[in-house]
Parts: C-alpha cells; sequence; structure tokens
C-alpha cells in the first residue's frame, strides 16, 4: 500500500511539472526528465493496484488505476473509503 501511496503521488506531481512547464517557458529539461519518469509512475500505480488489491474489492477499483494522471489517487481513495465494500488487504 505505501508503494501504491507513493507512485500515485509521484505521478501526480509529475504530471503537474509537465503542464506547468508546457504551459509556461516550456523547457526541455524539465520535459526529458518528467516524462520518462511520470510514464513509470503511471504504470507502476497499475502493476501496483492490480498485484496488491484483492480480486474481491469493490467493482472499479481495479480498472480506476488506467485513468491517467489521477488513477492511482483514484484508487487509494475507493480502497480507504470506510463502510463501502471490503477492506482492504495490507
Amino acid at each position: 500500500m505505501r508503494a501504491l501511496r507513493i507512485a500515485a503521488a509521484v505521478e501526480l506531481v509529475t504530471l503537474a511539472a509537465l503542464l506547468v512547464n508546457l504551459l509556461t517557458v516550456h523547457t526541455d529539461a524539465v520535459a526529458s526528465l518528467g516524462g520518462p519518469v511520470h510514464g513509470t509512475a503511471y504504470l507502476a500505480v497499475i502493476v501496483l493496484t492490480w498485484a496488491t488489491t484483492p480480486v474481491n474489492t469493490t467493482p472499479g477499483t481495479r480498472p480506476r488505476s488506467v485513468v491517467p494522471g489521477v488513477g492511482g489517487l483514484l484508487v487509494l481513495r475507493r480502497l480507504h473509503r470506510p463502510g463501502r465494500g471490503r477492506p482492504p488487504v495490507t
């Protein structure tokens, strides 16, 4: 769960940095570093979600991981929602 939280945060922060860079100065160094880091975090969120969430979690939890940029946060929110579905297995 901790790895999923870290990957979700990195995914969101790098997306924000890439968008700010695109809308302002468009520095190639930021894009060259931020793009691969964001892509890796995006893939890590998907893999960690499918690998760590049990099959019997609330329906829709796993597919939310493929939403670009905020998929990890959607999964974490879904897993930590009290009173809905089964509790997360840690």
